[in-house]
């Protein structure tokens, strides 16, 4: 967990090389081989402009764009956050769920994506990511796999 907090809070960017290697042992499984052979794009989870302002940088695509050169697969921004949210780091899974609905939008096509791999640093509740995911869905994406870099 001290990594996250150096690279998140302390602008240590250059770990999110190290924690995209850590998240590409994951590809190894037989599970992801489909994601491999069929190029899904890695979708890192977005950060509200006010918030990329404060921390200069996006901590999930900081960790997709490596992972993506590794493992040779695009990354595409096509989340957007629309709504500034609060900070989720003490809040219940309910508050989380309640605080995150409607933070997102597509931005962009997708068309035809038999699959999109989203990316984020951390996953506690899956809140967030289950509403990026939505979003994904309801824009014609069929399957939806997450990687994170740590549990919280």
């Amino acid at each position: 967990m001290a990594w996250i907090h150096q690279f998140k809070y302390n602008r240590r960017i250059d770990l999110g090389r190290d924690l995209a290697r850590l998240a590409a042992r994951a590809f190894v499984d037989r599970r992801l081989e489909r994601v491999r052979e069929e190029g899904w794009p890695l979708v890192p989870v977005p950060l509200h402009w006010r918030r990329k302002g404060w921390r200069r940088f996006n901590q999930a695509k900081e960790i997709a764009l490596p992972l993506g050169k590794e493992l040779g697969l695009p990354v595409k921004d096509v989340l957007r956050r629309v709504r500034a949210t609060r900070t989720q780091t003490r809040l219940s899974r309910k508050e989380r769920q309640q605080n995150l609905r409607g933070a997102f939008r597509i931005r962009g096509a997708i068309d035809g994506w038999p699959g999109a791999v989203l990316v984020d640093d951390v996953l506690t509740t899956g809140s967030t990511v289950d509403e990026c995911a939505r979003m994904l869905v309801s824009a014609g994406v069929q399957n939806v796999v997450v990687v994170t870099v740590m549990r919280g």
